[in-house]
Parts: structure tokens; C-alpha cells; sequence
């Protein structure tokens, strides 16, 4: 049979994949190649929280099956985390749902509240399942772009001139992934304003809450009003180093709430139970690890633009997040993202991400992902450095010559 399957048809190549293929041919061939692709963070789990993993799944009693909403315990949990963090009240039964991580939480959202052809305001460059949730979903998607060059609330004004349909649901991420970009309450406020009036509903992916180098990032839901129009999704994967884990949380307003309750009643029976009471205690017990995740991001970062911006590549210093969002050095600028993250894992034996693979506003950078150790990340620099030498990319370091 030579039937088109439409939903797939309407997803791009996967931009990752190329990279992806070369790096897996450099490993095969024995080459040693820094991965700064994805972002999976390289460190262990808390170990109270894997014990208390093992604890709980030592009870044949929680082998059964568990409760696609998440148990009682640790949606009690995650709104005490807001109660704590951001001083906003969440009711466990009503104004919150465990997920399996945020992503899937995200894309069954853009099940339950999709009609096909409904128009969806996303930025770009953005999380590629932000717009393709809602894409796989019917809808189409008006990308906002986003970064220090343009103004996002003028680029919302205009997006909700511009869409046909008018727009069902905004999204937004901060911190940001993949530009580490942060937000204050005053630009909550003003989106939410926005929103409010022209009906739209606020889906805001809270991820990297707790991975933050300077004033911890607000929610949106501290704005009042917000849970009119809002749910926020966030997580124990990048937090607590659990994203082999899969489990996430929404919270927010109810009927979005409801939704998305009851489309996953129909998917799935929820994550495993003693993995539910792992995150319980990881958020209800010592904070102290979130303190250490923090601390060994901030010295990577700080190891990496330092080393770089010494091989003549600067890069601004991300204020959250495990990426470093890095405009492509002027000497390989005419390139685009895809061919100079090639050039570089073929030249430096370092890898990255296209920032293509985000957007087309994302291909003037690559993001580079925190999760090699320290060690590593000098290796890089030094391989970087001496590629950027042997093509006269540094400036006041020889001839300029072609890159390839």
C-alpha cells in the first residue's frame, strides 16, 4: 500500500537527524566526539529519591496499575511546591494533573482543546514540540518571533491581526529553550492582558523553573487572573536530573485542567507508582540537590563562554536553562546552523544543535547543551580553537581561509 499517513506528511524532516547519523558514524568509526546535542543532563539522580523508588516498588500492592490524574501524594506535593515557590494556591483535585514529563503533557493539551484548523500564536525559535503538538493536533501555527532583536508583544499584536482564524491558545517558554531567554511578572502581566482580552487561551511551559543563575524566574500563574486563561506545565527531569523518569505536571486554570484529565483517562493509566512517590519525595524532601544542579550548570556555563570567547567565538552567558544559545561565528555565518554543526562535529569532533532545528529564526545559532563535565568542555574549546585556527577564523590569527 502507497497510502500518505496526513498528519505525518505535515512534519518536517527532522532537522536533527543529520548530525545525528554523522555522529553516530564518528562513534562507530571510534572517534571521540563532546556531545553538547541534546539535552539530557549526565548526572545521577538524588539518591533519596532513587531509594525511595525502590522503597515503594518493593510493595506488590503498587505493581497494579496507577491513576492517570497521579496519585493523590504527589499532586498534593506539586501545588505545595507552588504554594512554597511562588506563593500561588493550586487545588490538587481541580487546578492540577501529573503528566508523563511535559512534553507528552503538552501534545495531549493539543488534543483535547484541537478542532482542525484552529490557529495556535508559538514562538520561534521554540521547543519543536510547541509547535508540533498542536500541528500532529489539526491546527496551524503562526509563528512569533522571539530574541533580543525583536519585540514579542508587538510581534502577538500582530500575529492576532494577521491569523485566520483567530487565535485559541498562545505559547510560551521561559526560561527559554533553546535561547535561555527569561521574562519578568510585568511582561506576565502584559501578556495576560493581552490574552484576556482577545480570548486566547496560555499554555506556558515552565521547565527550566529551577535552573536559573541569577532572580529565580516567575510563574504566570502569579499574576492575577492568570488561572483564567493559563495552565503551566513544568517538571522533575531537568530539577531533580529525572528525565528518563517522565513525569511532569499542568496546573492552572480548571477547564483546560479537566481537557486534558480526561483525554489522558483515554491514553494512558499514569506513570508507575513507586516513580510517582520518587517525585513526591524529590519535591517534599531536601532542596539542597537543586542547589547542586544549579551550582554545576553556572560552572559549566561560566568554564564554556569563557573558553570559547578566548578561541574568538562570544557567546552570551545564558541566565537559565543547561543551553547556551551561540550566534555563528562571523567567519561561518554564510553557512546556516545545519552545515556549520556539521563542519564542526566533522572538524572539532564537537556537537551541537542546528538552531534550524527551532525554528527558522534559529538558524543564524546553534544551541549547546551543559551536559559534558568540565574536563570536557575545555577538550572542546581546545579542538574548537585549533579548527577556528586552521581556517583563519580567529581574528588577528593568520589569513582568513575557507572553511571546508
Amino acid at each position: 500500500m502507497e497510502e500518505e499517513f496526513q498528519r505525518i506528511e505535515r512534519l518536517p524532516p527532522y532537522v536533527f537527524a543529520e548530525v545525528n547519523a554523522m555522529k553516530a558514524r564518528a562513534r562507530a568509526a571510534g572517534e571521540d566526539i563532546i556531545d553538547f546535542g541534546m539535552g539530557n543532563p549526565d548526572q545521577p539522580t538524588p539518591a533519596h529519591i532513587v531509594e525511595k523508588l525502590c522503597e515503594v516498588a518493593r510493595d506488590p500492592r503498587t505493581h497494579r496499575y496507577s491513576n492517570s490524574r497521579g496519585i493523590p501524594g504527589l499532586r498534593r506535593a506539586h501545588a505545595a511546591y507552588y504554594e512554597r515557590r511562588f506563593d500561588v494556591a493550586i487545588d490538587p483535585d481541580s487546578e492540577n494533573i501529573v503528566t508523563l514529563g511535559s512534553k507528552e503533557g503538552l501534545a495531549n493539551l493539543a488534543q483535547a482543546i484541537t478542532t482542525p484548523g484552529d490557529m495556535i500564536l508559538v514562538p520561534n525559535p521554540s521547543y519543536p514540540i510547541h509547535p508540533y503538538g498542536f500541528i500532529i493536533a489539526g491546527a496551524n501555527v503562526h509563528h512569533v518571533p522571539i530574541g533580543p532583536e525583536y519585540d514579542f508583544l508587538e510581534g502577538l499584536e500582530l500575529g492576532v491581526k494577521q491569523a485566520v482564524p483567530p487565535p485559541k491558545a498562545l505559547i510560551l517558554n521561559f526560561p527559554a529553550n533553546p535561547t535561555a531567554q527569561v521574562v519578568d511578572l510585568d511582561f506576565y502581566e502584559q501578556v495576560v492582558d493581552f490574552c484576556r482580552f482577545h480570548n486566547i487561551y496560555i499554555l506556558s511551559d515552565l521547565a527550566y523553573a529551577e535552573i536559573y543563575f541569577g532572580d529565580p524566574p516567575p510563574s504566570i500563574l502569579e499574576i492575577p487572573g492568570a488561572k483564567d486563561i493559563a495552565v503551566e506545565f513544568t517538571s522533575v527531569s531537568k530539577t531533580y536530573n529525572m528525565p528518563g523518569w517522565r513525569i511532569g505536571f499542568a496546573a492552572g486554570n480548571k477547564r483546560l485542567i479537566h481537557a486534558l484529565t480526561r483525554i489522558k483517562s483515554y491514553l494512558d493509566y499514569g506513570a508507575f507508582t513507586p516513580i510517582q512517590a520518587a517525585a513526591a519525595a524529590a519535591l517534599n524532601g531536601p532542596q539542597g540537590c537543586v542547589d547542586e544542579i544549579r551550582a554545576l550548570y553556572r560552572e559549566r556555563r561560566d568554564v564554556l563562554v569563557k573558553g570559547l570567547a578566548e578561541a574568538g567565538w562570544h557567546i552570551p552567558a545564558p541566565p537559565a536553562t543547561m543551553f547556551a544559545w551561540a550566534p555563528l561565528p562571523p567567519h561561518f555565518a554564510d553557512l546556516g546552523s545545519l552545515e556549520f554543526s556539521k563542519l564542526l562535529l566533522r572538524e572539532a569532533k564537537v556537537a551541537v544543535s542546528p538552531g534550524m532545528g527551532f525554528g527558522q529564526y534559529g538558524d543564524n545559532h546553534v544551541r549547546i547543551a551543559l551536559v559534558e563535565n568540565t574536563q570536557r568542555i575545555r577538550q572542546a574549546v581546545r579542538n574548537i580553537k585549533q579548527f577556528f585556527r586552521s581556517v583563519g577564523a580567529i581574528p588577528g590569527d593568520g589569513p582568513r581561509a575557507a572553511a571546508s
